[in-house]
């Protein structure tokens, strides 16, 4: 690995620290804010911060034909990207803890090389398949709470359930970013810049994220806001920080820096979870759990050595 820019490193260190930030600030409003709800406010107030940004692409005409011709394949990067992998994370808050959380969703290269090979026709290696091997090992000691002999009875909290679904979500959107459609390549993708893309994929995503914040309404009248201040500085933070600061951080040091150099950072995410929760949540972290990091960091290491990553997810 050859040495890298104090700039390069800051910006793929900012996104995991914004990502476990995210964590921890949906495990606290838990109760304050229902978690379907707050996934479609984030978005929201997401799209409406970069409007000033990205209007063009629905002021003109040219881009609004653009986005007529592949809405199926905006909306289904819309659904999975904004819709599914981010209510799925916040709901699996609900009873999960942020540490348990960003650990089960670093084996999400794992599900990215199963994807590729299932649905992209991605030869798997030896050595990304032992590694697959290593991180989903550290799933486990996670899902077994570190009574790895326990694991034949072991009995999965929703919020487990609920993370796998999401990377599972994400492990889709990533390769739909990395193998888009003929009209999403070359000369034929329309000429939008990071926050035109960005912003068309929140709107999209807001009719699927919208539409489960008024089921869950419907479905639990009892579940409503909390208003307070600290309410409103979380929305804030989590529209501003996870959304978009991390999105273009993350998308400007993978032009510095490469894909493999990113997934190396991205697992800095669990670490950050670990202390931010230790420090505003009282949850420190136990020693399974440093186990289970040392296997998902040992599978990631080993998945990619020697070869690139089959697809960078941007959250």
């Amino acid at each position: 690995m050859s040495r890298i820019s104090a700039r390069t490193a800051l910006l793929m260190t900012l996104p995991p620290l914004l990502w476990a930030g995210n964590a921890v600030v949906g495990r606290l409003l838990v109760g304050q804010v229902p978690p379907l709800t707050l996934n479609a406010l984030r978005w929201l107030i997401a799209a409406l911060l970069l409007a000033p940004l990205a209007w063009s692409v629905l002021a003109r005409a040219e881009h609004r034909a653009a986005i007529a011709q592949r809405w199926r394949h905006l909306l289904l990067l819309g659904l999975l990207g904004v819709g599914t992998y981010n209510a799925m994370q916040y709901l699996a808050l609900v009873t999960s803890t942020p540490l348990n959380v960003t650990l089960i969703a670093s084996s999400m290269p794992v599900w990215m090389l199963g994807v590729g090979a299932l649905f992209y026709g991605v030869r798997v290696t030896r050595r990304q398949f032992a590694g697959a091997v290593l991180s989903l090992a550290g799933v486990l000691v996670v899902v077994a709470r570190g009574e790895v002999s326990a694991l034949a009875q072991v009995q999965l909290v929703a919020g487990d359930l609920y993370v796998l679904v999401a990377i599972i979500a994400w492990a889709f959107y990533s390769w739909m970013l990395a193998r888009p459609p003929p009209s999403m390549r070359g000369d034929a993708r329309p000429r939008w810049d990071w926050a035109a893309f960005l912003f068309v994929q929140i709107l999209f995503g807001l009719v699927g994220a919208g539409g489960a914040a008024v089921a869950e309404v419907i479905v639990m009248p009892n579940a409503q806001i909390h208003w307070s201040w600290g309410v409103a500085a979380a929305l804030l933070y989590v529209a501003v920080g996870p959304s978009l600061i991390a999105y273009r951080c993350w998308g400007l040091g993978l032009e510095r820096g490469g894909p493999a150099l990113a997934a190396f950072f991205s697992n800095l995410t669990p670490v950050f979870a670990a202390s931010l929760s230790a420090l505003l949540l009282g949850e420190a972290p136990r020693l399974f759990h440093g186990l289970a990091f040392a296997l998902i960091v040992a599978g990631i290491l080993v998945s990619s050595a020697g070869a690139s990553s089959p697809a960078t997810p941007k959250r």
